[in-house]
């Protein structure tokens, strides 16, 4: 079993990520006196305490009874408490399996503690089920997991229907000690609206839940709602200044050392400062949202830093999010503020252009030269123009499969490998 610990500060320490940094091998470490982390999709990170146990995170449907499972080799204890970091399915949705375990056990039902928005969350999960089936199957498609699926064998329901509701909220912080243990819960917003990470004094450990996930942050998913970057930043100082010695991700390794969390903290807070406050500077100029995210970038020695690699969000989203936050929707140009259906441009620009067949053929060729930005609104334009036509679907099908190829977030990668599995069979495009 690999000394998670040891790696994570060879990694950070080298700067070079020759192992996976995000594992999922539903093993479980112990990486202090008392402190275990399950790696799973999320992690659970588990505190023994003379009552019982605390867990951070149930992990997600598909994976919670294996994180019990990897668990209850370690400890034979009841889960005292079940803290949620926040909402995500992947953090709650392996809820049923603690619950079931401890029936099973004859052990008192866990108490869940979260903070009071989640309850909010799940109400909108339950509202927009499936939607969030359809995002995350797109976002997830060429992941082989059954619980990021839709249809097949994947969830019948987004949120499941044996979430446990949380017993016990707060709104700001919130004192806890179960079995001799303090924990201080404090809210931040970040990548949710209803984010919890804990502080716990005697083992001088930040549970940090997704503040910090081995990757670019995820402030910028373009299939969900807002995210708040400079919050995010705020709440990763708050934690560099409490000089914890252990911090306890819920994606990601854990990462000991005093000075090294300092640093990590530090470097994810000021890169998030750093390009909120560019956005900002080109808004109060009057810039458009065009000009925005085409000018503001996060340098490659950044986005080089092996916990800050772009491989699932990526700064270019980010920029969008914090213009939705702060500017609303509208993008600044006036032909956007009222525009023409899409498939009355797209016929538009091919009848201009020649027929949809130029379109498309100026598509591969734009591609074949590696202007796979322009190339993809080409040989949208072209489909949507002749969505019946088959040699026009097949371009725009090797199109998106290069662009698919190009990108390094998975995020990308999921929406350009769905638009390339389309079969855009006639009356299949909206608008």
């Amino acid at each position: 079993m690999a000394d998670l610990l040891s790696l994570s500060a060879r990694i950070i320490d080298s700067g070079v990520a020759d192992e996976p940094t995000n594992r999922v091998t539903q093993e479980l470490s112990e990486v202090a006196d008392g402190v275990a982390v399950v790696e799973s999709f999320s992690h659970a990170v588990a505190v023994r305490t003379d009552d019982g146990l605390v867990v951070f995170d149930a992990s997600g449907a598909h994976t919670g009874a294996q994180v019990v499972e990897a668990l209850r080799g370690w400890s034979d204890a009841p889960v005292h408490t079940l803290v949620y970091t926040h909402g995500h399915v992947d953090h709650v949705g392996g809820s049923g399996a603690f619950v079931a375990d401890a029936a099973a056990r004859g052990h008192a039902r866990p108490r869940v503690v979260a903070h009071a928005a989640v309850a909010r969350r799940f109400a909108r999960y339950r509202r927009t089920d499936g939607w969030n089936l359809i995002i995350n199957a797109r976002q997830f498609g060429g992941i082989r997991d059954r619980s990021l699926r839709i249809g097949g064998e994947g969830p019948s329901r987004f949120l499941p229907d044996d979430v446990a509701a949380p017993d016990l909220t707060y709104t700001d912080r919130l004192a806890l000690t179960v079995g001799g243990l303090d924990v201080e819960l404090r809210h931040g917003r970040g990548e949710t609206d209803d984010h919890t990470w804990a502080w716990i004094p005697s083992l001088r450990a930040v549970a940090c839940g997704d503040f910090l996930i081995w990757n670019f942050p995820n402030a910028g998913n373009p299939q969900k709602v807002q995210r708040y970057p400079d919050e995010w930043a705020a709440a990763l100082r708050q934690m560099a200044a409490l000089e914890p010695e252990l911090l306890l991700p819920a994606h990601g390794l854990p990462i000991g050392g005093a000075e090294r969390i300092r640093r990590v903290l530090e470097t994810v807070a000021g890169t998030l400062e750093d390009l909120v406050d560019r956005v900002l500077a080109l808004m109060n100029e009057g810039a458009t949202l065009d000009q925005v995210v085409h000018e503001v970038r996060v340098p490659d020695d950044v986005l080089a830093l092996p916990y800050l690699r772009p491989l699932y969000d990526e700064p270019e989203f980010v920029v969008r999010n914090v213009w939705r936050l702060y500017g609303g929707w509208w993008d600044g140009d006036p032909a956007h503020l009222k525009p023409p259906r899409e498939a009355e441009l797209a016929a538009e620009v091919a009848a201009l252009a020649g027929g949809a067949h130029v379109l498309a053929e100026r598509a591969a060729a734009l591609a074949e030269a590696g202007d796979l930005r322009l190339a993809c609104q080409l040989a949208e334009w072209a489909a949507t123009a002749a969505p019946g036509d088959e040699d026009v679907r097949a371009v725009r099908r090797r199109v998106y499969e290069q662009r698919r190829r190009a990108e390094p977030s998975l995020m990308s990668k999921g929406i350009y490998a769905a638009a390339a599995r389309d079969a855009l069979a006639p009356g299949d495009r909206r608008g």
